[in-house]
């Protein structure tokens, strides 16, 4: 909205021209988001439900009754800070309005007296990530023009012409799994927002200095993405609102997220990553992620349909099993995942834009 009020008034009115600087508008999202969260949030506590206390998890009783589903409040704040401060396209329109349903599925589910289950969230899932999946492949430029879409892969110098059918499982799959495993990553105060913060500054920065820019793009041999400091401003302004939220999070919580804010994150960081072209950038964003939740997945997949026992010993998520086992704090858990996240992440991009 304000990029379009610039353009109306940047001849009759000079410093109106710094509405249309992404740059500029950045930074008035980040703050705006933040400030938003900051102070709205806490004003909501009250409508919020109240938290059952999550089966299987340690210490479930600690967070039994606070105020959860905040994801309702700070996922609404991005949309609008988003309408406001993002020049967007059908695609994005199309993708911020499924990561509000997507917060909704969640939110529901919150507030709902007992559980929705794991089928019908899982089933609710799969339905958002193939609709998004569609989306994503027919309102993608290369393919309205008539041009194949293409991956572009660490170890292979050009870039990777991808079947329709191809493209839409992979990013159903990458999808549904980044819900989920973000979803199983909340259950430490700050640790889930904390490490999808860390994949967003990522994703903001390779789509607005990378992907976005036509030299440095080419220098590094990745295809240049037209709108790649759009989605970079929707990755930043996404940022400063989590920011805001992880303020009222920090240990000793005084919110959650619940699933409403969980699974939007997760959800949306999925999409960056397959806007993107690289789907194993996934793997420098949120690996700690897919592995602290995924790999309890695996584990209780593999038990449930096959009788195939792996891991016994270690408790899922594994922030549990080291709560438990080695007897880390909350803070101790938050901060050495964050600091091994950072590690691979740094580690990652290095491999993934150099090595090709």
């Amino acid at each position: 909205m304000l990029y379009y009020i610039g353009s109306l008034f940047v001849n009759s009115f000079g410093p109106a021209r710094l509405l249309q600087s992404y740059t500029i508008l950045i930074g008035l999202s980040l703050f705006a988001g933040f400030a938003l969260t900051y102070f709205i949030l806490p004003k909501c506590f009250r409508f919020l439900p109240s938290d059952r206390g999550r089966e299987f998890t340690l210490t479930a009783e600690a967070a039994k009754g606070k105020p959860t589903g905040g994801g309702v409040v700070f996922i609404t704040i991005f949309v609008l800070t988003v309408v406001i401060f993002v020049p967007l396209d059908l695609l994005q329109l199309s993708i911020l309005i499924l990561t509000w349903l997507t917060m909704l599925t969640g939110f529901l589910d919150d507030r709902s007296i007992t559980s929705w289950g794991e089928y019908l969230k899982g089933a609710l899932d799969l339905v958002i990530c193939v609709a998004a999946s569609f989306i994503l492949y027919f309102l993608n430029e290369k393919v309205t023009n008539g041009q194949p879409i293409q991956f572009w892969l660490p170890f292979v110098t050009k870039p990777v012409t991808i079947a329709p059918w191809l493209f839409i499982t992979i990013s159903t799959v990458l999808l549904w799994m980044s819900i989920n495993t973000t979803n199983c990553t909340d259950g430490v105060d700050g640790l889930s927002s904390t490490l999808v913060l860390i994949g967003l500054i990522t994703m903001g920065i390779i789509f607005y200095f990378i992907l976005g820019h036509k030299e440095i793009s080419a220098y590094l041999l990745v295809p240049h993405l037209k709108d790649g400091a759009t989605w970079g401003l929707m990755c930043f302004t996404l940022s400063g609102v989590l920011m805001g939220y992880l303020w009222h999070n920090a240990f000793p919580s005084k919110v959650l997220m619940g699933d409403a804010g969980s699974r939007a994150l997760g959800f949306f960081i999925g999409v960056c990553v397959i806007v993107s072209g690289n789907p194993f950038l996934i793997i420098a964003t949120s690996s700690i992620i897919f592995i602290n939740g995924g790999m309890g997945l695996i584990k209780v997949f593999l038990l449930r349909f096959f009788k195939i026992h792996v891991f016994k010993n270690i408790r899922f998520p594994l922030h549990d099993h080291m709560r438990k086992s080695r007897e880390w704090s909350p803070t101790q858990v938050l901060i050495k995942f964050m600091i091994l996240q950072v590690l691979i992440t740094i580690a990652l991009l290095g491999i993934i834009f150099k090595i090709r």
